[in-house]
């Protein structure tokens, strides 16, 4: 299914290769690759429906290309921006790419041992998260394009997005003015360390003991596995259902931590990839590049292209097709059957109606994204089964037996409304299904299978309402013989080969402790479908399923490496090395922790820098220097270097990413106003209006006797008897 089939694309610069450009060309989008040159691409522009470059609006003026010149030449194009530092501020001529735009977003200083420099993530990973970012701004863009017939700018800066990801670090610094630290191979929540990284006899694996009813189950199998490998378990007897990762004590985690290594070492990767799906704990190999072209799973999905004997990545999510309408395509859009949605706030996506099932952080963040952009998103939940950003206690402010005051919720949940109901009860159909006459879209993200229970799956919703666009995450998708094993956001990075490429080859593979990847980069790539999915259906009528895998998508990410291992060169762990950068590392500066990224891209540049240095080591070199003023002196040398910011560093002091409203203070009932992420994407037209995170089951009574038209009478009856809950 083509959902930009028709749609034309210039790509500037090597746009084309990169995740933006093929994210286009997955949808079925006609590409053209052209230099920018103001007379060359005069026809082009004039004709296309989308432009792509990876300067940002200054560097494309100076190359004779402004944004002016754009508009006078095509008022109806969107044009998409993806630079290190975004357009419009102090940095935006500043020379970068992934290390430095890495250093500068917070992510770099997060990722590694605390007893060596910070190492970088796998090949491009935040330039890859910032693109998929820059999918969904364009694709909510050219959706508005076609309510109002007007393009617009969409600017994304790889470092704000970089910085989005560390709601863990700017919720403890906000709140408890902590900071968060390297912490090896484990995952820092907060107010708790769980290591997630363990040495098998023949490799590694990731796994971690998760919280409450979400966890039990695997938990309880690994315990059950080390009683019967009569192996030391101070886990035997644990009740898993009253367990919460953020509150158990350090000592007990550690003696815990200490039996759980003793048993993994015991066992090999054939173990865990058998014995461990089939007990169905939260455990799996951390595969390399060369693992994961043999999976079986990703050739049933039919996931691989073949160009030249080479295995690719074919798309970033699956399209199923929906059942044509017997409707005329107004009808089907909406425009006719139902009355059409009269936006109360403004965004690219505004009068976009979408019912949010979702929990977690996939579904939580997607549908974050499409609210922040103006969809009136209504979120299901229930206090039966609360969303995990709604137990875990990160702060001090939080307590465990209060759902409204979390603040990671409140991060994760902006601009939507709640309904809390028991879809478990019958009579809930009184209000989910005149909901689902209501709503444009359908977002999901529980285990495959759970909405088909629930009778809400695709085939069953597409039959009542044949132009509904529907769009599951999950961690291995839909379909295939492991849709129904468990998994976490390190699972994508386990299997994909990202966790395995990350770190220095001496050592254990690493993750980026506190900055999670698979649970960010999914919703992006979902946002994206999912406008692109409403736009194709206002034109043809025709709704879909999206089914988006986060292990399929972190193999994109890991598209050059697995390309690599097809060619003779089996990928290794390089720690701040790429093999297509001449020379980039981290250095120390003055000060405890303190560092600058420096990157170096032909000889020329190496050659300068060596003089700045005189004859010394760059480690010695940098080492006394203060950072800031270090990296204002390689810039203006036209060295690519940045500071390796922490949390305080970026929230109270970095101006130009302040000035992009990286952070948006919104009101909280409990918590009082403080700043949110907001969702990283700068429109020039359509702008960004968030609200609030709601309570649990705030809105139930404006969505009952509103949305899904239920008299005041009904809905008193429902709330009696125990339905919204």
């Amino acid at each position: 299914m083509s959902l930009l089939s028709g749609k034309r694309v210039v790509e500037l610069g090597d746009m084309a290769e990169r995740p933006l450009g093929q994210f286009f060309a997955s949808l079925g989008a006609a590409v053209q690759s052209m230099a920018a040159d103001a007379a060359e691409l005069d026809a082009a522009v004039a004709a296309a429906d989308f432009l792509l470059d990876p300067w940002g609006l200054e560097i494309l003026s100076d190359r004779g290309v402004s944004r002016s010149w754009i508009e006078a030449r095509n008022p109806a194009l969107v044009h998409v921006s993806v630079s290190p530092f975004g357009s419009g501020n102090a940095r935006s001529r500043w020379l970068g790419a992934e290390l430095v735009a890495a250093a500068m977003g917070g992510a770099l200083r997060l990722t590694g041992e605390p007893d060596r420099a910070p190492v970088k993530e796998a090949l491009e990973a935040c330039t890859f998260h910032a693109e998929m970012a820059a999918a969904a701004g364009a694709m909510a863009a050219h959706y508005a394009r076609g309510a109002h017939g007007q393009g617009q700018h969409v600017d994304v800066s790889i470092q704000e997005v970089a910085f989005s990801r560390n709601v863990n670090g700017a919720l403890v610094w906000n709140f408890d003015r902590r900071k968060l630290h390297r912490v090896g191979g484990a995952l820092n929540y907060g107010r708790a360390t769980v290591r997630c990284i363990w040495p098998l006899a023949d490799g590694w694996c990731f796994h971690t003991l998760m919280t409450g009813r979400f966890g039990a189950p695997a938990n309880q199998g690994l315990s059950d596995w080390m009683d019967e490998a009569g192996l030391d378990n101070p886990l035997r007897g644990v009740d898993w259902l009253r367990y919460n990762r953020s509150t158990l004590e350090p000592a007990t985690r550690a003696i815990w931590e200490k039996a759980i290594a003793a048993f993994f070492k015991t066992r090999t990767r054939a173990d865990i990839r058998g014995e461990g799906r089939r007990r169905g704990i939260n455990a799996c190999v951390i595969e390399s590049p060369v693992d994961v072209l043999g999976d079986p799973h990703l050739v049933a999905r039919e996931f691989w292209a073949e160009r030249g004997g080479i295995r690719e990545p074919s798309r970033f999510a699956r399209l199923v097709r929906g059942a044509p309408s017997a409707a005329p395509a107004a009808d089907a859009a909406g425009s006719a059957q139902k009355p059409a949605s009269t936006p109360s706030r403004g965004g690219p996506l505004a009068g976009v109606r979408i019912l949010d099932f979702s929990w977690a952080l996939v579904g939580s963040i997607t549908t974050k994204i499409l609210g922040d952009l103006g969809a009136d998103v209504i979120k299901v939940e229930t206090r039966t089964r609360p969303c995990l950003s709604r137990l875990d206690v990160q702060v001090s402010v939080s307590r465990a037996d209060d759902f409204d005051d979390k603040p990671w919720f409140a991060h994760l949940n902006t601009s939507k409304r709640s309904l809390a109901i028991d879809l478990k009860r019958p009579e809930s159909r009184e209000v989910i299904n005149p909901l689902l006459g209501w709503a444009d879209a359908v977002m999901e993200n529980f285990s495959p299978g759970t909405m088909d229970k629930l009778g809400l799956g695709y085939a069953q919703l597409s039959a009542r309402h044949p132009a509904i666009v529907m769009a599951s995450g999950s961690v291995y998708g839909q379909t295939g013989p492991l849709a129904a094993e468990w998994g976490v956001d390190g699972t994508g990075g386990a299997l994909s080969g990202r966790t395995w490429m990350t770190g220095w080859a001496d050592r254990d593979p690493l993750v980026p402790g506190a900055v999670p990847y698979g649970d960010v980069i999914v919703p992006y790539v979902l946002a994206a479908c999912i406008a692109a999915a409403l736009a194709q259906r206002r034109e043809r009528g025709e709704g879909c399923h999206i089914d988006a895998s986060m292990y399929e998508i972190c193999v994109q990410q890991m598209r050059r490496a697995i390309v690599s291992a097809q060619q003779g060169t089996p990928p290794q762990r390089l720690g701040n090395a790429d093999p297509d950068v001449l020379h980039q590392d981290v250095y120390p500066a003055r000060g405890e922790d303190r560092w600058v990224a420096i990157s170096v891209f032909d000889a020329a540049q190496r050659a300068r820098l060596a003089e700045m240095a005189g004859g010394r080591s760059l480690a010695d070199w940098t080492r006394d220097q203060e950072e800031c003023a270090l990296v204002d002196r390689l810039q203006a040398a036209g060295i690519a270097a940045g500071v390796l910011q922490d949390i305080e560093d970026l929230m109270e002091h970095d101006a130009p990413l302040r000035a992009r409203g990286a952070l948006v203070e919104l009101p909280h009932p409990k918590l009082g106003p403080f700043g949110h992420v907001r969702t990283p994407i700068t429109f020039s037209r359509d702008r960004q209006t968030p609200y609030r995170a709601p309570a649990l089951g705030e809105h139930n009574a404006e969505i009952l006797c509103g949305a899904a038209g239920l008299d005041e009478r009904r809905y008193t009856e429902l709330d009696a008897a125990g339905v919204l809950k």
